[in-house]
């Protein structure tokens, strides 16, 4: 038995180099598409459940909202969800927003972000908002504007940082929801 039978010559030995590695990076090539597109599916079902999540917890939070504003004074005659405006800025420029729950009465309103998950950063996002709400709405521009947030978690004591902004806080516990903000709390006006 002659070694040259077991043994590939070299010319063979880079061939079969070479073939291994085009097929490592085509399989490479397939498996970082198919890690993108799982990656893709992922985040469409975490925002699609963030969504629901939220809608759900705007309903619970909408449904008190009457009862809870009313021991704070603030008598509710209507409440709106998830109600789209657009503002067109000086530059012609159109921004669209859109406000979770907004509560009317004769002289006030109370506009409420309503996250799953609050946070610092999304309470400093929604401070902005407020800043420029009667932009948005030039109706209510004689009217008391009062801010709050609702939420089933607080991260990095969100809540706090929301009470000292000036904001209604609001948890949305089991099959209800209350104010959480200290007795002696005065919400502050962002007109």
């Amino acid at each position: 038995m002659s070694n040259r039978s077991i043994i590939p010559a070299s010319d063979e030995i880079w061939r079969l180099i070479k073939e291994t590695n085009q097929q490592i990076k085509t399989l490479s090539a397939e498996t970082d598409q198919r890690i993108k597109e799982y990656d893709r599916r992922l985040e469409k079902t975490r925002e699609i459940f963030e969504t629901q999540w939220g809608r759900l917890v705007e309903s619970l939070v909408e449904g008190k909202l009457v009862e809870l504003l009313k021991a704070w004074g603030i008598a509710v005659r209507q409440t709106s969800q998830r109600v789209e405006v657009s503002y067109t800025k000086e530059d012609g420029d159109t921004q669209n927003k859109e406000f979770d729950i907004i509560v009317l009465n004769g002289k006030e309103v109370v506009v409420v972000e309503v996250k799953t998950t609050l946070t610092p950063k999304k309470v400093k996002y929604f401070l902005e908002s407020l800043k420029d709400f009667k932009k948005y709405f030039p109706d209510y521009k004689s009217k008391t504007v009062y801010g709050a947030v609702a939420y089933l978690r607080s991260q990095a004591e969100a809540h706090l940082f929301s009470q000292k902004q000036g904001l209604f806080v609001i948890r949305a516990t089991g099959d209800s929801a209350s104010i959480v903000n200290k007795k002696d709390f005065k919400p502050k006006d962002f007109s």
